[in-house]
């Protein structure tokens, strides 16, 4: 079989499963849908994504990380969350990627709430900052998933 083909397919599957390790948490999106760019650069000897493209793409899929980090925490300021629930959602962000979708909703959700708390504030003050912090979780998501259909419209729109 042509090795282009099979560099082809491979990409593909490397492409699919990095946009879906950026709305589930079970794959690291990012690295994986960059080694599927870089794989379809590879199949057509970087005629048509060349070295600064590859750059592009790896700073925006170092990117999505941050996006990830800083929309709950924007989230939960947005919701007139204090520093410490600010803090406590941050935490909540980086400990909640261990446990997967649930970790993912739940994480920035608890932290804020937890952050809050701590102040001795009411219950309702830090759900508030639980949901403005999951809100940007979410927001985040749309983001990557935004970064990476335009990634892949590049692709598209390069290849043809």
């Amino acid at each position: 079989m042509n090795e282009a083909i099979l560099l082809w397919a491979l990409a593909v599957m490397l492409i699919a499963a990095g946009i879906a390790g950026l709305a589930l948490p079970a794959l690291p999106g990012a690295p994986v849908m960059f080694a599927g760019f870089v794989v379809a650069a590879w199949a057509d000897d970087f005629a048509y994504l060349g070295t600064g493209t590859l750059v592009v793409f790896g700073v925006l899929s170092l990117l999505t990380y941050a996006i990830d980090i800083v929309a709950g925490l924007l989230g939960a300021r947005r919701f007139n969350a204090s520093r410490q629930a600010v803090f406590g959602a941050g935490i909540g962000i980086l400990v909640g990627i261990f446990f997967g979708l649930p970790g993912i909703l739940l994480g920035p959700f608890l932290g804020a709430v937890a952050g809050e708390l701590y102040l001795r504030r009411n219950w309702k003050a830090a759900g508030w900052s639980g949901l403005g912090a999951t809100l940007g979780m979410l927001l985040g998501a749309a983001l990557k998933l935004t970064l990476a259909f335009g990634m892949l419209g590049w692709l598209i729109f390069a290849r043809l």
